[in-house]
């Protein structure tokens, strides 16, 4: 029986999150087809470009994204307090670049914020859309939909119904998503490193270095508003290391024995590095929607009316495990 996403995330609240979107078809979203030998590479860039207006438009930051060939990965952080300071204008026009005119002048676009201003209660509605998990997915998926549709000839859906949502509740929830997402075309074989990884995050932080000194700020957010909440307290540098000394872990047939070799900012976030392997591929398998401690998993079950998570039993094994 499937839950409504509100009982996991309550209208109105704040959260990071790790999304996936699946493509029902056989056809490819992006990459080349096996089936019928056409590429759809191109069909990536789409993706990433309207990820980059999103984040410009809505109350989120970006921490991590992988477009795989048919499906993407997104963490996000959502902050709905952040719209209080926009002002009506903001809003409107943050509205205007998601949703543009179909007459693409400057023109149609004022002409549109202008017709939206003098709407107060359709602008209070907008403000909160502009600040909710699901209209954030909703306006990502849908323009890809319809060019896919339109370059393929076709019509229906593009997209499964609905997206695969986990609520990241610390810090370490988080670092894990993003190291899951970022290593995804590591573990599917399709890169060797991560500069390599093309359509990732960690391949766009990577290119995005313009001297040294870049790599010893602190991790921020890809895109977005930096918004209070959870927090990384590493620089870029060592987030690269993590990654790269986690890759080595999950490839395939190559297993690091040099546990002791371990980069020291896992330390903060893990004591045991033995633990951090499970922590990382539970993104994918280990946990449903939630990620986090066994009391959060468990007071976050009793809130959705429900004895048990996947996850629980899981959590209780890492908090014990030596």
């Amino acid at each position: 029986m499937t839950t409504a996403r509100s009982l996991l995330i309550p209208p109105a609240s704040a959260g990071t999150f790790h999304c996936v979107q699946r493509c029902v078809r056989r056809a490819f979203l992006c990459g080349q087809d096996r089936y019928t030998g056409q590429s759809f590479e191109h069909r990536k860039h789409w993706v990433e470009q309207r990820i980059a207006l999103l984040a410009e438009s809505f109350a989120v930051a970006i921490h991590a994204y992988a477009v795989m060939s048919n499906h993407l990965h997104l963490v996000l952080q959502i902050e709905p307090a952040a719209t209080g300071t926009w002002s009506d204008i903001d809003v409107a026009n943050r509205w205007v670049r998601v949703f543009p005119p179909s007459e693409h002048t400057e023109a149609a676009r004022v002409r549109k914020r202008d017709a939206l201003l003098q709407q107060p209660e359709r602008l209070a509605v907008l403000r909160t859309r502009l600040a909710d998990l699901s209209w954030f997915m909703k306006c990502l998926a849908e323009p890809v939909a319809r060019a896919a549709n339109a370059e393929d000839g076709c019509k229906g859906r593009f997209w499964e119904g609905r997206f695969k949502v986990q609520l990241l509740c610390d810090e370490r929830a988080l670092l894990a998503a993003m190291a899951y997402v970022d290593l995804n075309p590591i573990r599917a074989g399709m890169a060797d490193a991560l500069a390599d990884a093309d359509h990732t995050s960690i391949q766009r932080r990577l290119a995005d270095i313009q001297s040294p000194q870049d790599l010893d700020r602190p991790l921020r957010p890809l895109a977005g508003t930096a918004a209070p909440g959870i927090r990384l307290g590493l620089s870029l540098r060592a987030y690269v290391g993590l990654v790269e000394w986690t890759g080595v872990q999950l490839r395939p047939g190559k297993r690091c024995a040099l546990k002791k070799d371990a980069p020291g900012a896992l330390a903060h976030y893990d004591a045991c590095p033995e633990r951090w392997e499970t922590r990382v591929r539970a993104i994918g398998s280990g946990y449903w929607r939630i990620v986090g401690e066994a009391s959060e998993l468990i007071e976050v079950a009793a809130r959705m009316g429900q004895r048990w998570l996947k996850g629980i039993g899981l959590a209780k094994q890492l908090a014990v495990a030596s």
